[in-house]
Order: C-alpha cells, then structure tokens, then sequence
C-alpha cells in the first residue's frame, strides 16, 4: 500500500484586469475618487496655525475699529463742539471731554427755536412718507411678482426706467400740480407724492417676492382666497423684512430731506427739523451775529432720534438685509 504525497499548495490566481472601454472608465473612476479623498484627507489633516489665525483676527479687528473711528468721528466731534462755549467752537482741537462744560446750548436751542413743534412735525411727515411708499411699493411689486400678463417685463422696464430719471426733471411739475390742487404751503406734497410708489422699492420687493414659491398662492387661491387676501395675508407677512427695509430707508430721506420743505412751505409753524435749522442759519447770519454753538445743538437734536430709532431696529433692520439680500 503506497503513501499519497502530499499536495502543493496552489499559488493564488491574480485578478484579472477589466479590459475595453468599461475597464477604462472603472479605473479612472476609482483613480478619480481615491485622488479626491485623498486630497480631501491631505486638506483635512494640515494644521492650523494659531498664530496666523491669531494675525488674521486682530488685523481685521484693527481695521474695523479703524473704520468706525473714521464714521463716528463727525458725530463725535458734532456732540462735542455744541458743548462748548462759542469762541472754542471751532478753535479748539478735538478733545473728547469740552472745557468748559456748556449743556445750556441746549436749553438756548428750544428758546431760540419751537424745536418741538418742529421735532413733532418731522415725525408725522416722516411717518406718513415711509408708510405711503412701502405700502404702495407692496401692492406694485405683488403684481409684478404674482400675475402673468403680456407685457409684464416690458412695463415692469418702464418702472425701472424712472430710476435713471434725476429728482430735480420733476420738481416744477410736481410743483405745478400740487399748485393746481392748491396745497402748495402745506405738509401734503411732502408725503402725499409717496402713494405712488418708488421704482426701487417697487424691484426690491418684487425680487423678494419672487422667492416665495407660487405653489402657497396658489393653495390659497383652492381655499377661496381674493387676489386682496394673497396680498394682505400672505404677501404682506412674508415680505416683513424686505418691508422694513423700505420703511427704515424712506423714513431717513424723509426726515432729512431739506429741499421739498423749502419750496411748499412757508408758514413756520409748519417746518419740519431740516427745515427749521436752516431758518434758525439763516436768522443768525442775518443778525450778523452766527451763533454756532445753538446751530450745532440743534443738529444734534435733529440727528440725534433717528440714530435711537435705528438702534431700537437694529436687529430688525440687520435681519431685513440678510433676508432680503438671500432670497433676492
């Protein structure tokens, strides 16, 4: 009986390569994705520097504080100069703290001038102004961004094209009809002329509108919603931070806006803050006798409640720029 002689071990077989066009595509394809990770785990294990972050930091720290130095410092200076005595006005060196200490510039201001009467009008044209041209804008921009008619895009142009058109090409136009309807020397043509809207307001809020998908529209319109219910119920919440934006803008060209108080009104009673400064200027330089100190209380008085408002809104009005900027 013969033993049986043990068996070699076979080799293993290599694996064969795909060969043609898949074979091709295969290798490249899994070349392509460890190339990828690869580079991927290459850019996930460098290290960070925590000094050059560190640089990087402070750099633009500095750069910040010296950009807002550059912005605050006329504010500045403005608050500090109408503290000072009237011969130190404009002689002195900035110096953040004025000596000598003058806060009765500011009780001289109101007896010098019905600085509230102004103050309470600068509100209410202010108001009236930002609420007439956000609304009105709304209700354009609704219809741009909704209904689909032939022509949309050619008028929705013409809109823009009023852009390009200077404010003063209006002005003895606008005067005209105001003077016609007889309102000229009243607060109407201040605030009134916004019911028409404003063709950047009009792009803004169409372009925000736009995001919002017609789909939510359109399941209103199944429930028995009007074309009025879309915009009042819809439109009008969703676009919230895109309307807060055109409110915060027009209130501040309003409340600032010098040249529409100087050519309807007359009566003082009736002047707005920027309107009433100049009249207060120009009183002064008539007596010959500028008094720079009261001018510049005043300024700040005008100035001064719409940076409180703005910083009341601050997050309201951020949010609206955030939102406005990433649906449009």
């Amino acid at each position: 009986m013969t033993a049986t002689e043990p068996t070699e071990p076979t080799e293993p077989t290599e694996p064969t390569e795909p060969t043609g066009a898949a074979g091709a595509a295969g290798s490249a394809g899994a070349a392509g994705s460890i190339g990828v990770s690869g580079a991927a785990v290459r850019r996930a294990s460098l290290p960070v520097d925590p000094a050059a972050r560190g640089t990087r930091k402070v750099l633009f720290l500095t750069l910040l504080a010296a950009a807002s130095v550059i912005f605050l410092y006329p504010f500045v200076w403005l608050v500090t100069a109408s503290l000072k005595p009237r011969d130190r006005t404009f002689s002195d060196p900035f110096t953040p703290w004025p000596d000598p200490f003058r806060p009765e510039n500011y009780a001289a201001v109101w007896d010098a001038a019905p600085m509230l009467a102004w103050l309470v009008n600068t509100v209410v044209v202010g108001v009236a102004a930002a609420l007439a041209v956000t609304l009105s804008s709304a209700f354009v921009a609704f219809g741009f961004a909704y209904f689909r008619f032939p022509g949309r895009n050619l008028l929705f142009g013409s809109v823009l094209a009023t852009m390009m058109l200077p404010g003063v090409v209006t002005l003895v136009p606008t005067y005209l009809i105001w003077n016609a309807a007889g309102l000229t020397g009243t607060q109407v043509p201040l605030w009134a002329g916004n019911l028409f809207g404003s063709a950047f307001y009009i792009f803004l809020l169409r372009q925000f509108l736009l995001g919002v998908p017609r789909y939510v529209f359109e399941a209103a319109r199944v429930d028995g919603a009007s074309y009025l219910d879309l915009f009042r119920r819809i439109a009008l919440p969703l676009a919230r931070p895109a309307l807060i934006i055109a409110f915060v803008f027009e209130l501040k060209a309003s409340w600032f806006d010098l040249m529409k108080p100087l050519i309807y009104l007359q009566d003082p009673a009736l002047y707005t803050l920027p309107r009433g400064l100049k009249a207060v200027v120009d009183q002064f330089y008539q007596g010959g006798d500028p008094k720079w100190e009261i001018v510049l209380a005043a300024s700040v008085v005008t100035t001064l409640p719409l940076i409180v408002v703005f910083f009341l809104g601050q997050r309201y009005f951020v949010q609206g720029i955030a939102t406005t900027g990433r649906r449009g």
